[in-house]
């Protein structure tokens, strides 16, 4: 089968893309030919060595899939050949033309869905739902901060916290960016290359600060949002965007008394898949309601 190969840890241009072998299943584990693979941001860290995980080389990235089964392995009574569905592994593999995972992380995708929005629905919006969902506790009627909300999980996070009834501002670093934000439902917005974003989340918190913000870049925003924390706020810490892993001064949340929660999708899944399988059937959900929407830049062939 043709499959993305990352042979060394380096440039997104240096991935191979070359005939492998196909892949057995083994007791417990489903081989599915893949319809459609998501893309994020976290797929080009990884194969550059600058993701948290490092695979063992080589390997195919990859994280989130919508596929086939075309063949079961030994003990998998509850899916059967030709069943549509979405998944991810924790091997990655995603990038090819098949795929082996297990089979109780997996679930069957019914047709109103198309094979793209199913593919892109995981990553992203699974992040951001198990960040506000579990990590945070986010509660109706408190102030979300999402920075990079217009990104593939900022996105996710503007409309989940909406669909959770939180008060959400977003905050990007232009214009065309906020407009998209607003556009899927962010009720305040701020321009941060623009205006202090400290002084404008205390503004627009009548100087309360935020009960959450949801990070996925780090840096400079870390550092003003974590002087505007609302006593009893989380702080998300779910990704490094802006290329800086800042550093909390800790006499901070001691005195203003709010927690910093770290996020990793990936080890949620792995840890507790049942939660998991919850949180992706609240999300279809969303989606036929129009709660939820995906927003896909291109659309390429595996090639």
């Amino acid at each position: 089968m043709k499959a993305i190969v990352c042979n060394e840890f380096g440039p997104i241009s240096d991935l191979e893309y070359k005939d492998i072998d196909d892949p057995t299943p083994g007791k417990g584990q489903v081989r599915v030919k893949i319809l459609a693979s998501g893309v994020n941001f976290p797929d080009g860290l990884l194969v550059q060595g600058l993701y948290q995980a490092r695979p063992e080389l080589p390997f195919v990235p990859g994280m989130e899939f919508c596929g086939e089964v075309v063949e079961l392995g030994e003990g998998v009574k509850h899916l059967k050949v030709g069943q549509r569905l979405i998944g991810s592994s924790q091997k990655y593999g995603a990038f090819a033309e098949q795929v082996i995972v297990n089979a109780m992380t997996v679930l069957p995708v019914t047709d109103d869905v198309t094979d793209t929005d199913a593919a892109n629905l995981m990553c992203a919006h699974g992040t951001a739902h198990h960040a506000l969902k579990q990590r945070a506790r986010l509660k109706k009627g408190e102030t979300l901060v999402v920075l990079g909300a217009a990104g593939g999980t900022g996105i996710a996070a503007v409309q989940i916290g909406k669909a959770m009834g939180a008060r959400v501002i977003a905050v990007c670093s232009s214009q065309e960016k906020l407009e998209m934000a607003k556009a899927n439902g962010a009720d305040e917005l701020i321009n941060y290359s623009e205006e202090d974003l400290k002084e404008r989340i205390k503004e627009l918190t009548k100087g309360k600060g935020a009960n959450v913000v949801y990070d996925s870049v780090g840096g400079e925003a870390f550092a003003a949002c974590s002087r505007a924390m609302a006593r009893n706020g989380r702080l998300l810490v779910v990704g490094f965007a802006s290329g800086t892993i800042p550093e909390l001064p800790v006499n901070l949340a001691l005195v203003k008394e709010y927690s910093l929660v770290g996020v990793f999708w990936g080890q949620f899944v792995m840890h507790e898949p049942m939660v998991f399988m919850q949180n992706m059937q609240e999300l279809f959900a969303w989606y036929r309601d129009g709660v939820v929407r995906l927003e896909t830049d291109e659309v390429f062939p595996l090639s």
